[in-house]
């Protein structure tokens, strides 16, 4: 399942990012979001989500979202 499917304030691990976009997996790299990196969605709003990856909170789009791939 992609992040937009996960449940608030539940833990999951990042399988895989989803994406051809090099640039949109570098923003991601920097971010600390990668392979076997737990991830929590922390708030959701109008076409984006709050996320929490490491000690970091980040606010990312939808798009952005369906790109990366989580499981419990």
């Amino acid at each position: 399942m992609n992040l937009t499917q996960a449940q608030l304030g539940v833990q999951y691990l990042v399988q895989t990012i989803c994406t051809e976009d090099e640039e949109l997996n570098g923003f991601l790299l920097t971010l600390g979001c990668y392979s076997g990196q737990p991830i929590t969605v922390v708030s959701q709003s109008r076409g984006g989500y709050v996320i929490s990856v490491k000690d970091g909170r980040y606010n990312i789009d939808k798009d952005l979202a369906e790109a990366i791939l989580i499981s419990e």
